[in-house]
């Protein structure tokens, strides 16, 4: 892959991680400021708790992709960005355009899922 390639991914990473932590950043802010007032409905309560959890289980999905992000900027860094961990061959860059933080080449991949069902 070229420098240039491996310039944009790093970029396209750090843009995302960016963006992840400040919409976990904003989330944070929002939940700790809590409901204004008292709430009164058993209802009311109950539908602020249950956006409370969906909107934590969303943050922790994107805690774990930015730990992804960080792994990929290291490979980018030691040289083994967009090359499988599994059989060594390069990461199509289409693929890595649709999933930047992958580790695996399509067909190990499509084997992995397969290997799943099974």
């Amino acid at each position: 892959m070229e420098e240039k390639m491996f310039e944009a991914f790093k970029t396209l990473l750090s843009e995302q991680k960016r963006l992840l932590i400040q919409q976990a950043n904003q989330t944070v802010s929002r939940e700790s400021n809590g409901a204004q007032g008292q709430l009164a409905d058993y209802a009311d309560i109950a539908t602020l708790e249950s956006d409370r959890t969906f909107h934590l289980r969303l943050r922790d999905r994107e805690r774990k992709l930015v730990q992804k992000i960080d792994q990929a900027l290291e490979r980018i860094e030691d040289g083994t960005f967009g090359i499988c961990e599994r059989c060594g061959e390069d990461i199509g860059t289409e693929r890595l355009k649709a999933r930047p933080v992958t580790t695996f080449c399509i067909n190990c991949k499509t084997q992995l899922e397969e290997e799943e069902i099974e």
